[in-house]
């Protein structure tokens, strides 16, 4: 049986959370969480570049989930510029196993946050959180950081950033500036707009290369990589 989708809702703090399952073929590896663009601007959980990054992590055996943030689809609430948004993110990381019930990972399964866009925001946000809680995701993934126009946190620097050169809604500089002192990396896809035209392929393969990679030093016992702790 190949990957499959589906839509469930979950209570949430505001309301109803809609939610699009990707479900890899297998028994998950771990769970995705996956945040998509700004809901004023027409950002949805079918945004091409979120369903891009869940069929990358299916592509590793993981389960995905994508969230409708609040007063997009069936999800209620209204848009709380990143507050609720980041409140829903993590109610649903902290409920996932026990709504899922039987198909759910591993209690110990790893968990990863990626995000575009707006939703770069609010996964990194949530990120920090779980961090200060001694909970730390194994994977951070930032498309399109919303570096300039919401005050995204400092990150760990083994999280990935891929950014287009020519985005015209978040400016490549921004990015630099925000990355520049926490010494934070920033894959620079050439010709590359916001929205990542004609680049959906390569942004799937590159974080795809990143996962395997990370994992592979997760699972070297004698493997010292410094400085990757925010």
């Amino acid at each position: 049986m190949g990957p499959r989708i589906e839509r469930r809702h979950l209570q949430g703090a505001a309301g109803r959370i809609e939610v699009a399952i990707d479900w890899p073929p297998g028994p998950p590896r771990g769970t995705a969480f996956i945040g998509h663009p700004h809901p004023l601007y027409g950002g949805t959980l079918d945004n091409k570049v979120a369903a891009t990054l869940a069929r990358a992590f299916v592509a590793l055996g993981w389960l995905a989930l994508r969230p409708n943030f609040r007063g997009v689809g069936a999800s209620e609430g209204a848009h709380d510029h990143g507050e609720g948004e980041t409140a829903d993110f993590l109610h649903l990381m902290a409920h996932a196993h026990e709504w899922l019930g039987a198909q759910a990972p591993a209690q110990d399964a790893p968990r990863a946050l990626a995000g575009f866009s707006f939703g770069s925001f609010v996964v990194a946000r949530a990120a920090r959180t779980l961090a200060a809680q001694h909970q730390p995701v194994r994977h951070l993934v930032l498309v399109g950081s919303a570096a300039g126009k919401w005050p995204m946190p400092q990150v760990r620097r083994d999280t990935l950033v891929i950014h287009g050169e020519q985005d015209e809604t978040i400016p490549l500089a921004d990015v630099f500036d925000w990355a520049r002192p926490q010494d934070l990396p920033v894959v620079v896809l050439p010709g590359a707009d916001h929205f990542f035209h004609r680049r959906l392929g390569l942004l799937k393969q590159l974080v795809l290369r990143h996962v395997l990679a990370a994992d592979a030093i997760e699972a070297a016992p004698d493997t010292e990589v410094g400085g990757i702790d925010g």
